[in-house]
């Protein structure tokens, strides 16, 4: 490896949560899965509100608090005001968050795809991973089937090692680790479909090293290839497989004007969320 390539801690454990409260009419749910997470996972829940505290709004709060059966005493909300993404991105760097949980919808109309919504924007911005929530419910979902991206990338033997960290404390029954094979891309097609079919083979090497890692009497992991345009083939497959959650390596850089309108691969996934979302951010060592 050479002095120039970035080396990673492990993304795990999970010791910080923190969850943004919207006071949506998922607002509950989502903090239920919050709860659920933290309680598996063994970590502190640390919800925040952005926006004026009011005495209903704290009524409200403590209400769900008490329904969710969650230590008030522990996970005591934060309220601030200013601008969201700033406050919660300010929030998660001043406690050490290692997992924000947002709730997002599953379709945005192009208008908010463009603009950005709060939980695009934070996605793209944070330096903690984040799991994108796309149907809230008021009993925790299990995730018995999830599609980790095992693009060739130095990112992705940590994101595959954080998602079956989930998995297993998530009692996870399938786990697929997908590369992506794109010849939509290259006018010489054959060319680049045996260039693309040699990186494949070099990667499973690492994919083969996680599996026989983390393979146990109770999870079974898969490898598998899925043929499209990248982004969309993933998405695609986990849609096929209704998955449960979607796992995704952080982008290394935000993405400008540009990107998104030729559709990074996350960005169409942001846009287009087949599922659940976990966006593994990289912890580079010092």
């Amino acid at each position: 490896m050479s002095s120039g390539t970035p080396t990673f801690s492990p993304s795990f454990p999970i010791r910080r949560i923190a969850v943004a409260i919207s006071f949506s009419p998922y607002c509950q749910s989502v903090l239920s899965e919050a709860k659920h997470l933290a309680d598996v996972l063994g970590a502190s829940l640390l919800p925040i509100h952005v926006g004026e505290k009011t005495a209903n709004k704290e009524l409200e709060v403590l209400e769900m608090i008490k329904e969710l059966k969650i230590d008030a005493d522990l996970s005591g909300v934060t309220w601030d005001e200013g601008k969201e993404v700033k406050v919660i991105l300010d929030f998660c760097d001043e406690n050490n968050v290692d997992l924000l949980v947002l709730g997002a919808k599953v379709k945005e109309n192009m208008l908010k795809f463009y603009i950005g919504s709060v939980a695009r924007k934070i996605s793209r911005k944070t330096k903690c991973s984040v799991l994108l929530v796309t149907d809230p419910a008021a009993t925790p979902q299990e995730y018995n089937r999830i599609v980790i991206n095992g693009v060739d990338d130095v990112k992705t033997e940590n994101t595959i090692d954080t998602a079956l960290y989930f998995a297993e404390h998530l009692k996870t029954k399938e786990a697929y680790i997908v590369q992506e094979l794109d010849i939509s891309l290259s006018l010489n097609a054959q060319v680049y479909s045996l260039k693309q079919k040699k990186e494949l083979q070099t990667n499973d090497l690492l994919i083969n090293a996680a599996i026989k890692k983390h393979q146990g009497k109770n999870l079974q992991i898969i490898s598998k290839v899925a043929k499209g345009k990248s982004g969309y083939a993933i998405s695609k497959f986990a849609q096929t497989k209704k998955a449960d959650l979607l796992v995704m390596s952080a982008p290394e850089t935000q993405l400008n004007v540009v990107d998104r309108i030729f559709t990074h691969d996350m960005e169409y996934i942001l846009a287009h969320l087949p599922c659940n979302l976990l966006i593994v951010h990289q912890r580079v060592k010092e």
